[in-house]
């Protein structure tokens, strides 16, 4: 099982850009996760093909399940 927490945020172009991180630590401490995303928007490091980061949207932790079968 892989699992991805997906940040959402709002841009200058008016649409949505999402960043996702893989594996995170767990258990999800969400305060921490606003904290850090409005710190991303703040310092202006994280660039977007939408435009600048201009709020937070929301975050989900993403779960997928992948069966790999070997085919002969």
């Amino acid at each position: 099982m892989t699992k991805k927490l997906e940040l959402t945020f709002g841009t200058s172009d008016g649409s949505v850009s999402t960043i996702s991180v893989d594996d995170p630590k767990e258990p999800i401490d969400i305060a921490e996760v606003i904290s850090v995303m409005e710190e991303m928007i703040a310092s202006e490091a994280v660039q977007s093909t939408k435009g600048k980061l201009t709020n937070v949207k929301g975050a989900r932790l993403v779960e997928r399940t992948v069966t790999d079968y070997e085919l002969e």
